[in-house]
């Protein structure tokens, strides 16, 4: 099963493969506004993995010169959301229940969110009209750590008619 932003992905795919991180970004940051504004970069997307990057620019800097710890979590909702919005279908409305994120330290320049889904979730995705899915995220910072370490939650319903 495809749902439409799937599609949209495939078409995108089938550009040069240097020019598909743009166009994902593009795409991306033109529906969500806020991660326009903090410059991520998608590298990424597959029905099972999404790779996203959030640079350590001026945009998204706290008082100490590190990414702020809610730029960071923007980062989390999105790589989690695109690979969950990959899966869920065009009648189901996606929505984000809950985020657990803890911060175990100081983040070390630029950031890498890595989500992914196994074919198991995908399948309970695509095969249920109502749910609720805890996405993990990995993400890495210029060390190679993990400096936070964040699980969210996404529900899905039926669209009201």
């Amino acid at each position: 099963m495809s749902n439409r932003f799937s599609g949209v992905i495939k078409l995108i795919k089938k550009a040069p493969l240097r020019i598909q991180p743009f166009l994902l970004t593009k795409i991306f940051s033109s529906k969500v506004k806020f991660a326009a504004t903090t410059g991520v970069k998608i590298q990424s997307i597959t029905h099972h993995q999404v790779v996203i990057a959030l640079r350590n620019n001026k945009k998204v800097q706290n008082h100490i010169g590190g990414i702020h710890a809610v730029a960071a979590a923007m980062l989390a909702e999105s790589t989690t959301g695109i690979v969950f919005g990959m899966n869920v279908a065009d009648e189901s409305l996606p929505l984000l229940k809950s985020m657990k994120i803890e911060y175990k330290r100081r983040i070390k320049g630029a950031l890498v969110a890595v989500a992914e889904l196994n074919e198991e979730q995908c399948l309970y995705i695509k095969s249920t009209d109502k749910g609720t899915l805890v996405i993990p995220v990995k993400i890495t910072d210029e060390s190679g750590e993990e400096p936070i370490i964040c699980h969210m939650e996404w529900a899905w319903v039926n669209k009201k008619r």
